[in-house]
């Protein structure tokens, strides 16, 4: 039933209709939206005019990716590079989109970038591609955990069968760890989820997969995520066996550009290296003995349409500097980095330009897009290591960031 702007508004006041029923009522989302919206602005009485300035389309795109909409938020985004990588199989220069609102950032990566292309670009490999579910199931006994335990890998052949049922594109590739506590059990299913993020195939996939185990075992399901998958909270399990695309990227920087474009030598980067990212994490409890992985990456997931609540898992990482004769050898390792060019927020308008501007939209593309992602966090971790080398942190915030 088709209602009037007025008409909704008043039902609104009068709690005949509810904020999320709105869309029942119009044509499209977008007018869902705007109504939504000025039923906010009249109850709180504040007007939201920048809220309300949007390209985007609610219907067809935005409306898949939240509820209740009442417009956008911007932020401002600016490009780095550009970028040399030499990946396995491919070697390409891009410009790479970057979207925060902390100053001295993007600086910070052209100036890695720049430093990466005048040492021949960086190398990075692709190491796994895994997403993960581990639910927790209640047994009898610790006896009982440990029968199924036995009974899941003794059968997984027939749960791969199930699970990958569910999906044309999602592979199981194995059930591992499977943790006991107690009587409870925490398998972690572990897929390959090709050019998606994963996590939604790969949660149906595993509930799927649940029905067999429980029919065929006296057990109790006791939620299909046990927190052992691990998703969005920092975990060493995650650290030590992956999650979503595992990366490395490396560059070796010769003696006279870490001179001339860092602004120091390479013994210096190397302690500074040594003393804050491995003993100043270590010394903290960290998980990320890095530097500022999570600067770029959430730079970059909130350009792409990424999921912004992963950056907690992707700022995991080890940075390593090595003094090679005099040249600067230099990684970043990012075992948990969850990224997708296709589906979820990538669908966005915005998302899909800035995929588009690195050729990294759509089947095909992840490994190429996590191969940038890789490369920007090594620029960036780069150009930060040399600006405390060189004692230029402080006064590059003070002139740009500040």
């Amino acid at each position: 039933m088709q209602l009037s702007e007025k008409e909704i508004l008043e039902k609104l006041e009068t709690g005949e209709i509810r904020l999320f029923e709105i869309e029942k009522y119009t044509n499209t989302a977008n007018e869902a939206t705007d109504i939504r919206r000025k039923f906010i602005e009249n109850e709180t009485k504040v007007q939201l005019p920048h809220i309300a300035s949007y390209s985007i389309d609610m219907t067809d795109t935005a409306a898949k990716n939240i509820e209740n909409q009442i417009g956008t938020i911007q932020i401002p985004v600016g490009v780095v590079g550009p970028i040399e990588i030499n990946m396995d199989d491919e070697t390409f220069e891009t410009y790479v989109p970057m979207a925060t609102t902390e100053g001295a950032l993007l600086a910070s990566v052209n100036r890695g970038c720049s430093t990466i292309r005048k040492s021949g670009g960086c190398n990075v490999s692709i190491l796994a591609n895994q997403m993960t579910r581990a639910p927790v199931i209640k047994t009898k006994s610790t006896r009982d955990a440990n029968r199924l335990k036995q009974w899941i890998k003794n059968n997984f052949d027939e749960i791969k069968k199930v699970a990958e049922s569910t999906t044309s594109h999602g592979k199981l590739l194995k059930i591992d760890p499977i943790a006991i506590v107690g009587r409870y059990v925490y398998p972690r299913f572990v897929f390959d989820s090709g050019d998606s993020m994963g996590m939604n195939m790969v949660t149906i996939a595993t509930e799927e997969a649940l029905k067999l185990i429980e029919k065929e075992n006296d057990i109790d399901v006791i939620a299909l995520s046990g927190n052992f998958c691990v998703d969005k909270k920092p975990s060493a399990i995650n650290m030590i066996e992956g999650r979503g695309k595992s990366v490395v990227a490396e560059v070796v920087v010769p003696k006279e550009v870490v001179e001339k474009t860092l602004k120091t030598t390479t013994q210096e980067i190397v302690e500074v290296n040594y003393s804050k990212n491995l003993l100043g994490s270590a010394i903290s409890g960290s998980f990320g003995y890095n530097a500022h992985f999570a600067n770029m990456v959430a730079a970059l997931f909130l350009a792409t349409g990424q999921d912004p609540a992963h950056v907690v898992e992707a700022s995991l990482g080890i940075t390593t500097a090595e003094n090679e004769d005099g040249d600067l050898y230099f990684s970043v390792t990012l075992p948990d980095l969850p990224v997708a060019t296709v589906g979820g927020g990538t669908r966005l308008e915005t998302a899909t330009e800035s995929l588009n501007l690195l050729d990294a939209k759509g089947s095909g593309k992840v490994n190429k897009f996590a191969s940038i992602v890789a490369g920007v966090v090594l620029a960036g971790e780069l150009s930060l290591a040399g600006a405390l080398a060189a004692g230029h942190l402080a006064s590059a915030h003070k002139k740009l960031g500040r």
